[in-house]
């Protein structure tokens, strides 16, 4: 255990997706068994299995280019990336880049050697406190372009 300058305690923990391919260090202050771990259920965060702490930026490392090599996607109110392994899926968590101050959002799902029955959760009815940011249509769209493709009749 280490501690800022502030003499809070704090703890860096090694994370990745399941196939190695990223990989990443978070430090925490305070350490995870203190902190609460956001357990929302909106749209997004249920469907990737979500459960958030949100270090600065300064308190990610990426290791072995992997913040260039993670996949990045936005839906439909493009606020912010939500970040996964593009070999194998993984979901990472999400980056706030358009917001003040910069944060990620790390889901501890990702964390090496971690209990997660030992943590402390609080719970986030994004489900109702948000605006709905699915897309139900099943549409097909072009991955490059967000349009729907031309239809070759």
């Amino acid at each position: 255990m280490t501690t800022t300058d502030e003499s809070k305690p704090s703890q860096t923990y090694e994370a990745g997706c399941h196939c190695g391919f990223i990989s990443l260090s978070i430090t925490l202050s305070p350490p995870l068994p203190e902190l609460k771990v956001n357990q929302c259920n909106c749209s997004i965060c249920r469907r990737a299995g979500y459960l958030l702490v949100y270090p600065p930026y300064e308190d990610v490392t990426w290791h072995h280019g992997s913040d260039t090599r993670v996949g990045r996607y936005q839906f439909n109110t493009k606020t912010r990336d939500h970040m996964f392994c593009p070999k194998c899926g993984i979901s990472i968590g999400i980056d706030f880049h358009q917001e003040d101050p910069k944060n990620y959002g790390i889901s501890v799902r990702q964390f090496n050697d971690i209990d997660l029955d030992a943590l402390n959760y609080k719970q986030f009815d994004g489900a109702h406190k948000l605006s709905p940011a699915v897309d139900l249509s099943g549409k097909q769209v072009n991955a490059e372009t967000g349009e729907e493709p031309s239809s070759s009749t």
